[in-house]
């Protein structure tokens, strides 16, 4: 039998979106819930200058930068305005802290796509990032409804944390005030009403006393709906049941008592009593720095993608107002990133049970910094004055530890934020060998909360990596790589006088092989790093795909026998690679796109020259055979971006490059048309892609496209082609697009000031087509501000070269392809581009020319077909057997730059090859017979 939770209580966790069942007896069965993801925000988005603003902000609503508010007004922003006029600048002894002035919030339609509005502002080159702006759940989970402030060891966690032990050492003070951004309070409260620090500066008249810019923000503020009534929303007791476990009244006769004893809290409510307001998590941070919070409780989050909007937040509170961040793990049963309790400056908080043991519902990860106390937490439930429930979740073990923070900022007042974090963690109470735990070491924290400890031990060690900082510095590494890692470690606690940092991989696919730091003695505070000698390390040579290798940073000093460790995580062999022989760098996924697997997405490194600034906003394959028989995966009319086509085989870099410096292959296909209503093309695409180290051949990579038709029709005609949404350094509105057409060359420039020419040449297959786009164009037909068609795509694709050139500087793309007249059906047909970069014209066409030429004499037009074609030995010290079964065919002998070197009239047998007159290197030779031809690398020896 369900036992009923009280009515009210049931109404707001359904509403939540966080229970979707009655607590079951404990015989019972029960699914944990997934977890909870955070959804975007409807017409909001957030940007951060690059630097400060030319003007101060007016009511017109412009930055001052005409790039950037030119492109404000093509995605019809409104209300554009600084997100936080009133933070505080960062100190010159504050290193690592973020400006927050530079940060501003926009509103543009509720129709229109918040990511294409982000990627045009991205596109100015102005900002540092445009971003959305997300709603994140609170984290609650009921637990025994029967548990009530009557029953025996009601509140059993105090004394798990040695809380009443830890008053008889310190039991707060009034001025230290805890944040609890959450859903709001009951003001009125017998455990609560005494605790609420209200602002006298600002009493309840009208007025902005204080001059902070909320008026009568006396209670605290109402973020969600812009107000000052921070009472809780009629469906949500979320707020108040965190407040109680941090700072309900201690020692007065009633209900509970809050782990902060004399804390108080401010009561800063983010989610939205009415249908016109919405969540405003991380302003209420802001608001809790700059108001006196010296700790702040986060119990709400979701799994999901790092924002670094996000991230300069918690900076800011962390560093810029030295505030104690302590956010819930979440509630979800797996090893995840969880925000923003997974954020650099976050102690996040993990739950477990009255007996110490990991909850069964508790999310584990290398991120989580301490335990505690998360089921059956008695706290004050406000449908009432004199209410109370027992409650479970990460949301109610969070607020235990800002409790705690809270005592220990008052027991050592002079330790700063940093410090506090450390000191918690250091105190805790190891309860990894316990039966439950066991699995789980390393992922529950350092262990479960002690507050006797942490207010009483004096000689803690503790250090900590501030800065991280990897060479080459990529989101992700490829099988093969090798990189160097320099790190920043601080010395938070007492002095250490031999401190080493060493540096161990959890993962069989990521090797260390340099790993030892010796820091030395290190002062409390005190910072030093390993430039002179940074870690290395190096990727194994095969990995499974998007693995996250796990590292460990152990600090030890023999002498006090302190041990601690840090954990980081590094994504290794995506599903992407990265072509970055030459001065060009560019991202190829398994499905088509360039630069980013889609419109926002975080999966990809771009296209970068000489690892400058990212010079692409989306590229990818384009395939159509009419207006409404269009393949693609790059953004549609429609908000989003089409997803035709799927990986066959993922994109990989050649362990053994034959052609290049560097060469990557993938397999991917779309959908046939039954399966789409006749919409897609009916293809499998094997895509190559070469990438040279050597001049004349680092400023362009060539990709190459070989289309099967896996229908049962001739496709007749069929259209291929690249769409290419630069992102050139300086103003993006004021590009112009130019066609050679002699090169069959189609590129983007800014005349007014040519830091960098990109484009394509069509090397090779069909009859070539160029399109210039604007982007902006109120009246085109084709433009890319309202969405980018099927029909819009097959205009690009299907009008040769008439509409190559813009000349009018704007906002432009660009769509160069090739018409083939036909393909039968399980044919196939070569098609091959090269993108190019280069910092002025002149050097563009000759990257334009050798790429030209080195396809066509060194990079076959087909799959090669010579099977039984050898060289033996290879590498040889000057002479070499080449072994061809059948014959005669014609062999040229090519240099490592495209030049030819020698040719041979050969046939059928084994013919010896001398190149004992050509000096050491690597050499390609071609072997052409009649029907088809194949390119082998050799290796002269000294």
């Amino acid at each position: 039998m369900q036992l009923p939770l009280p009515a009210l209580l049931l109404r707001c966790l359904l509403i939540a979106g966080v229970l979707n069942i009655y607590r079951l007896p404990a015989s019972a069965q029960t699914t944990s819930p997934p977890a909870p993801v955070k959804t975007v925000l409807a017409g909001r988005l957030v940007f951060k200058l690059k630097a400060a603003p030319t003007l101060r902000h007016s009511a017109s609503g412009q930055t001052g930068n005409a790039a950037l508010d030119a492109a404000l007004a093509r995605v019809q922003a409104q209300n554009v305005q600084p997100k936080f006029p009133h933070a505080q600048l960062p100190g010159p002894d504050q290193p690592g802290a973020v400006d927050l002035g530079l940060v501003y919030q926009v509103t543009v339609p509720a129709t229109a796509s918040v990511e294409a509005a982000c990627q045009a502002l991205r596109k100015t080159g102005t900002v540092e990032y445009a971003e959305p702006v997300y709603y994140y759940p609170p984290l609650l989970q009921t637990s025994d409804p029967l548990a009530d402030s009557t029953r025996a060891g009601g509140q059993y966690h105090l004394k798990n944390i040695r809380a009443y032990r830890a008053w008889d050492v310190t039991q707060g003070d009034t001025s230290l005030v805890i944040g609890i951004v959450d859903g709001g309070t009951r003001l009125t409260h017998e455990d609560l009403a005494s605790q609420i620090q209200v602002n006298r500066l600002d009493p309840i008249d009208g007025i902005d006393n204080d001059q902070d810019g909320y008026v009568d923000n006396y209670y605290g503020w109402d973020f969600a709906d812009n107000d000052n009534d921070p009472t809780r929303e009629a469906n949500s007791v979320h707020g108040i049941l965190v407040a109680g476990c941090a700072s309900a009244a201690t020692n007065n006769g009633k209900g509970i008592a809050g782990v902060g004893f004399k804390c108080r809290f401010m009561p800063l409510k983010i989610y939205s009593s009415n249908i016109t307001g919405s969540f405003a998590g991380y302003e209420a941070i802001v608001y809790a720095a700059d108001h006196g919070c010296r700790v702040i409780n986060l119990s709400w989050g979701a799994a999901g993608g790092r924002s670094q909007y996000e991230q300069d937040i918690i900076t800011y509170a962390a560093i810029n107002r030295d505030a104690v961040v302590i956010a819930a793990a979440g509630n979800t049963p797996a090893d995840l990133d969880f925000y923003p309790a997974s954020y650099q400056h976050v102690l996040s908080v993990a739950t477990t049970t009255p007996t110490d043991e990991r909850s069964t519902n508790a999310t584990f990860s290398r991120r989580v910094d301490v335990s505690a106390p998360g089921t059956q937490i008695l706290t004050t439930l406000g449908n009432s004055d004199t209410d109370y429930f027992a409650v479970g979740g990460s949301s109610f073990a969070a607020p235990l530890v800002a409790g705690a923070a809270g005592l220990v900022r008052t027991r050592f007042p002079q330790y700063n934020a940093a410090q506090v974090a450390a000191q918690l963690r250091r105190t805790t109470d190891n309860i990894d060998a316990l039966p439950g735990n066991a699995a789980y070491a390393g992922r529950i924290g350092s262990g479960r909360l002690n507050v006797l400890r942490a207010v009483t031990e004096t000689r803690q060690h503790s250090a900590r990596l501030v800065t991280r900082t990897f060479a080459p510095n990529r989101r992700a590494y490829a099988p093969g790589d090798t990189l160097r890692l320099t790190v920043q470690v601080q010395n938070l606690l007492q002095p250490v006088s031999n401190l080493t940092v060493t540096l161990s991989s959890l993962s069989p696919y990521l090797l260390v092989r340099q790993s030892t730091f010796a820091a030395g003695g290190l002062v409390t505070l005190e910072q030093r790093a390993n430039a002179a000698a940074p870690f290395r390390l190096a990727v194994a040579a095969t990995v499974p795909l998007n693995t996250k290798a796990v590292v460990r940073y152990r600090f030890q000093d023999a002498a006090t026998g302190y041990q601690e460790d840090q954990y980081e995580t590094i994504l290794l062999n995506p599903d992407y690679v990265v072509l970055d022989a030459g001065n060009l760098a560019l991202t190829l996924t398994s499905r088509g796109n360039i630069g980013y697997d889609g419109l926002g997405s975080e999966a990809g490194e771009g296209v970068n020259y000489r690892q400058g600034a990212p010079l692409l906003s989306e590229g990818g394959l384009l395939l159509a055979t009419s207006a409404t028989r269009v393949s693609d995966n790059v953004r549609n009319d429609r908000r989003g971006a089409d997803a035709d086509f799927l990986a066959l085989s993922r994109a990989y870099l050649l362990a053994q490059p034959m052609r290049a410096t560097q060469e990557a292959a993938g397999i991917f296909r779309d959908s046939l048309l039954g399966l789409t209503q006749g919409r897609t093309v009916g293809v499998r695409v094997r895509q190559h892609a070469y990438a040279e180290a050597t001049a004349p051949h680092r400023d362009y990579v060539v990709l190459e496209y070989q289309l099967t038709n896996l229908t049962a029709d001739t496709l007749k005609p069929l259209h291929v082609g690249l769409f290419m949404d630069w992102d050139l350094p300086g103003e993006a509105g004021r590009n112009v697009v130019e066609w050679d057409a002699a090169r069959r060359l189609q590129y983007l420039f800014d005349p007014s000031a040519a830091q960098l020419f990109t484009g394509l040449r069509h090397l090779s297959g069909g009859q070539t087509s160029a399109y210039a786009i604007n982007n902006q164009a109120p009246t085109a037909a084709v433009r890319l501000a309202d969405g980018f068609s099927a029909a819009e795509k097959f205009i690009t694709l299907s009008t040769g070269t008439q509409n190559a050139r813009l000349l009018t500087p704007t906002d432009a793309s660009q769509v160069t392809g090739a018409a083939l007249p036909f393909l039968a059906p399980a044919d196939s047909v070569m098609v091959a581009f090269a993108v190019l970069a280069a910092p002025s014209l002149s050097q563009l066409q000759t990257a334009a020319d050798a790429a030209a030429t080195r396809y066509q004499q060194l990079l076959p037009t087909r799959a090669p077909q010579l099977a039984g074609v050898a060289l033996y030995p290879n590498p040889t010290t000057g002479r070499t057997q080449l072994t061809l079964p059948a014959g005669p065919a014609t062999v040229q002998l090519f240099s490592g730059l495209g030049q030819l070197l020698s040719t041979w009239h050969v046939t059928t047998g084994a013919t010896v090859l001398d190149l004992s007159h050509y000096a050491p290197g690597m050499y390609l030779i071609r072997v052409q017979t009649r029907t088809d031809s194949i390119t082998l690398r050799v290796l002269r020896q000294p």
